[in-house]
């Protein structure tokens, strides 16, 4: 792998991102709509004054294919909705959460945007270049390998489990499986929220399905406006979601493990993502596929 950008590696130490009991680590948007709202979640309207903790981190990873089949208006009109997205971002968790952008591309070659993740108020935005193959397992496992507290994920505080949102527009050149399978052994992408999103005619979303674990948590974009409003859907929805935090109790009101609560907590991103996404319609948009 060359990447150019990187600091050099180190052996990842794979642990869960839950640093305590299922309370006040994960959590649910508090724009999410009622009815979409799932009976078992029990929302707090300012749990971590409670917990006596001041601020929380939370990563969000973007990755983002850039082989050429990107190339043209489909990599600019990413680029310029990455650059309207980023002050959108910013207003997520307020002074409860640190949130840190972190972007992996892939083509022939995957690289870091920056080798480390950075605060969201001094993120700045560098336009993406297609060109090449899409190696899809190798990014997977590149991401695994920084995914840990060895790497990435090192905050002091206490840390949200990660935001996962890959992009792409075509099938992967490589073997997705195998680094998928490494990458369903970390820790942090076992309970982080995921969300992936296809890019016109030749996305196969059932390998995005395969990525997120459900396809619930799949969007897909067939013209430029449609990507702006999925980018920004996907984005800020499961940014909000997991920056926010939540418990989760059953009907005899006791608490359940934290595989349990990151399950609800997908499962209200998928939820609020499909709810969004059926309210977007926009008739005079022009598809990829017309004159590109």
């Amino acid at each position: 792998m060359n990447n150019e950008n990187m600091t050099e590696q180190t052996t990842p130490e794979l642990e869960s991102p839950v640093t305590g009991a299922a309370e006040a680590d994960v959590s649910a948007a508090s724009t999410a709509p009622a009815d979409i709202q799932d009976d078992l979640l029990d929302f707090d309207d300012d749990p971590l004054s409670a917990t006596g903790v001041s601020r929380k981190s939370l990563v969000i990873f973007f990755l983002i294919d850039t082989s050429g089949s990107m190339k043209g208006k489909k990599m600019g009109e990413l680029n310029t909705v990455m650059e309207e997205l980023i002050p959108e971002i910013r207003r997520v968790g307020e002074a409860d959460t640190e949130v840190k952008i972190a972007v992996l591309t892939f083509s022939t070659e995957v690289r870091w945007m920056y080798s480390t993740p950075i605060p969201i108020e001094d993120f700045e935005w560098a336009r993406l270049r297609a060109s090449g193959v899409t190696s899809m397992g190798a990014a997977f496992k590149e991401l695994s390998l920084r995914m840990s507290r060895n790497s990435f994920l090192n905050s002091p505080s206490l840390s949200f489990a990660p935001v996962i949102f890959l992009m792409t527009d075509g099938y992967p050149s490589d073997d997705y499986k195998e680094g998928l399978k490494e990458l369903q052994s970390n820790s942090w992408y076992k309970f982080g929220l995921k969300a992936a999103l296809g890019i016109g005619n030749e996305a196969n979303d059932n390998v995005l399905a395969e990525f997120t674990g459900t396809p619930d948590t799949v969007v897909h974009a067939y013209s430029g406006g449609q990507l702006a409003q999925m980018i920004k859907i996907i984005a800020v929805t499961s940014s909000q979601i997991g920056s926010k935090s939540m418990t989760l109790s059953d009907e005899s009101n006791h608490e359940l493990g934290e595989e349990d609560v990151f399950a609800a907590k997908q499962k209200l991103l998928g939820q609020q993502i499909q709810e969004l996404v059926s309210s977007q319609t926009d008739a005079n948009d022009i598809p990829f596929d017309t004159g590109w």
